[in-house]
């Protein structure tokens, strides 16, 4: 999926954040709430602009970021 059709970064928006296009959802958000143990439907329902395809879009982004970082282990 290219959520660059759904998601949004604009420094006029919640300081730059990436969030859904015609919201002020940010993608961060809608991660926490995932990880929270939220069902797309739970979001789906309390956030009636979100659609299915805004969820997948910031699973695809954080993917993406991930995928794209560099880490380094620390030593403990």
């Amino acid at each position: 999926m290219d959520w660059r059709a759904r998601i949004t970064i604009d420094p006029e928006i919640l300081a730059g954040k990436p969030v859904i296009k015609g919201t002020r959802l940010s993608v961060d958000f809608i991660l926490a709430l995932l990880a929270e143990g939220w069902t797309e439907e739970q979001l789906l329902a309390n956030y009636p602009p979100l659609q299915t395809e805004d969820v997948r879009a910031s699973l695809a982004y954080a993917a993406e970021v991930v995928r794209d970082e560099t880490t380094y282990p620390i030593p403990a």
